[in-house]
């Protein structure tokens, strides 16, 4: 999963470039058009305002002009923010005429557009500061973790700013409790367990986050009056918003539909995508039963394989990949084990040519903070657009400490040794971290920070059994069945995402699913049932985004023949930033 902490102006990798690792990887500079350079400069005047009336997400994009501040998230000023956004989309056709820009401008602009329009449209349809708890979490501890963490600037002035963003929590507190009004009961179960990291972080973590004595100033001051304004505010959770969290968080079929095509822009209707998905899902099952086949007999010797129907299909499949899950770490080893993939896998990725890594590496794995957990067990948090030399994260959560042993177990035998490569692989090399990596080049401002997840995602999944299609393994069946599993998880995911939002489909319905045609441990398939309720649309990124690289794939390796190159094929791909889908083929045809 990447981590976005805006969910419409989604955040991009980086403005500077890494080094270029081939000619071919660049796109070829076009003929200036004056044009080009009125629509720069607009959408750096938009960036100026979005950036000074949203510190955080100035932090974010790595803007540290306003690390000192925190954003005004009260219902005047998000209204304000609604009519400034309207504003800008007024003025664009009046600012240029979208014709005479070149075809790079072109998308610009509609990126831009799309943006601004998800973003009306959200606001007024999917307003997740009135229903979501969990939106003010982000504002009260990643703004300052991110401080502390992926700024580049000394780091006596991120512990200087990170005091007096700290400072100001007790404002966004107050804003949450004048703005959120029926929200789900299942946000804000979140929310009352995010909260309680995020009272723990100020009471101690921050200051080994910051490399600061504990107790010390300028910390200690803020901390304190951040733990009590936290503390009433857990009250405020537990007591007033818990028993009033009778909202829907179903979203519906009709908005459901509007924002899937405003989340993917891929030119596809839920409709279409739910057809996809359900005729993908009999496909993969068809594959994992094939390589079930293989194993069975070393991991089962003497006995029968199970009738070749659905039910016994599935049987067979549950039963080598439970025997397959026996090999795993310890719960306390999962992030240094997910370390121990990192090297056999980027050797492979520079001997057959995958593509050219990023040099140096920047990407760190560490085990996720407290107030981030509950929503997925791994993200790639990468290093912000005007801040390109900080560090990327992929962060993982170990399970915690009051689960039971067999809960523990479960998730263990999920991500065992086999599916922590798969998740490495989706996560960091050559998935998110690298792909982002690249985004840098592009000299887009525009794709940079407004950059399409439906690409993102899908480029990760594309990844997974490309590897192992390469000969990454050297033929491990186990890495195989597991790979193959970790896409049904993707296909299922659509499935769920579209079920859970536009039907009745109950929790019950949606586990069996999971577990018997995802494979999926119970804890793990509650865990996603729990993820379909806190968001929308996103779960559907993973396949829709994968479909078209595979799809382009194939339709680039006919056309090339015996010339085509796989490496010169995804730095191509790759080149054109984080753009939407759609665009691909146009571009790299």
């Amino acid at each position: 999963m990447l981590r976005t902490a805006i969910p419409v102006l989604l955040l991009g990798a980086a403005l500077m470039a890494l080094p270029d690792p081939t000619p071919a990887a660049q796109p070829k500079p076009a003929e200036p058009v004056k044009e080009d350079d009125v629509l720069k400069k607009l959408f750096l005047a938009w960036l100026a305002e979005e950036f000074e009336a949203h510190p955080l997400y100035a932090t974010q994009q790595g803007n540290h002009e306003y690390d000192d501040r925190i954003d005004d998230l009260s219902p005047e000023a998000r209204a304000k923010d609604l009519d400034r956004t309207r504003t800008w989309l007024a003025r664009l056709p009046k600012s240029l005429d979208r014709s005479d820009l070149s075809r790079n401008a072109q998308i610009d602009y509609d990126i831009w557009t799309h943006s601004l329009n998800y973003a009306v449209w959200s606001a007024e349809n999917d307003n997740r500061f009135v229903f979501d708890p969990r939106a003010y979490g982000e504002y009260v501890s990643d703004g300052v973790f991110l401080l502390l963490t992926q700024s580049t600037l000394p780091r006596e002035r991120n512990v200087a700013n990170a005091a007096k963003r700290i400072a100001l929590i007790p404002k966004v507190l107050t804003a949450a409790r004048a703005s959120l009004k029926n929200p789900p009961k299942e946000l804000t179960q979140v929310a009352i367990k995010r909260n309680l990291g995020a009272i723990a972080f100020y009471e101690k973590e921050v200051y080994t986050v910051a490399g600061e004595t504990p107790g010390s100033e300028p910390l200690a001051t803020p901390c304190r009056a951040a733990v009590k304004a936290l503390q009433n505010y857990q009250t405020y959770l537990e007591t007033e918003l818990l028993p009033k969290s009778n909202g829907e968080w179903r979203l519906g079929k009709e908005k459901f539909g509007k924002k899937l095509e405003l989340e993917l822009d891929a030119g596809l209707t839920a409709d279409q995508v739910l057809k996809l998905a359900e005729d993908e899902a009999d496909r993969v099952e068809r594959e994992m039963w094939y390589v079930a086949k293989q194993l069975w007999a070393k991991l089962f010797p003497g006995k029968p394989v199970p009738p070749d129907d659905a039910p016994g299909r599935r049987a067979a499949i549950q039963a080598v990949l439970d025997e397959l899950g026996k090999d795993h770490g310890k719960p306390e080893d999962l992030v240094s084990d997910a370390r121990k993939t990192v090297a056999n896998i980027k050797a492979f990725i520079r001997d057959k040519k995958i593509l050219t890594l990023p040099d140096p590496d920047t990407c760190k794995i560490v085990e996720m903070p407290e107030f981030q957990r509950g929503f997925s067990l791994a993200y790639l948090n990468p290093a912000p657009p005007l801040d390109p030399k900080a560090d990327s994260y992929y962060a993982i959560a170990p399970p915690p400490a009051d689960w039971s042993p067999e809960r523990v177990e479960a998730l263990l035998r999920e991500y065992n040794a086999a599916m922590l490569q798969v998740l490495t692989i989706h996560e960091a090399y050559p998935g998110h971290y690298v792909q982002l990596a690249y985004s840098n080049r592009n000299p887009s401002l525009v794709r940079k920070v407004l950059w399409s997840g439906t690409f993102a995602e899908g480029w990760a999944v594309y990844t997974e059994q490309m590897m192992l299609d390469q000969g990454y393994g050297g033929g491990d069946l186990s890495l195989r069945l597991h790979q193959l599993k970790f896409y049904q998880r993707a296909v299922l995911n659509a499935i769920l995402d579209h079920k859970m939002h536009c039907t009745q489909f109950g929790d019950a319905e949606a586990k069996k699913m999971l577990m018997e045609r995802g494979f999926q441990t119970e804890a793990e398939a509650l865990g996603k049932v729990s993820r379909a309720k806190q968001s929308s649309t996103q779960l559907s990124t993973y396949f829709v985004g994968r479909t078209a690289f595979y799809k382009l794939r194939q339709e680039v390796s006919r056309a090339k023949g015996d010339k085509f190159d796989l490496g010169k094929f995804h730095e191509a791909v790759l080149s054109h930033g984080t753009l939407p889908v759609k665009y691909l083929p146009e571009l790299v045809k």
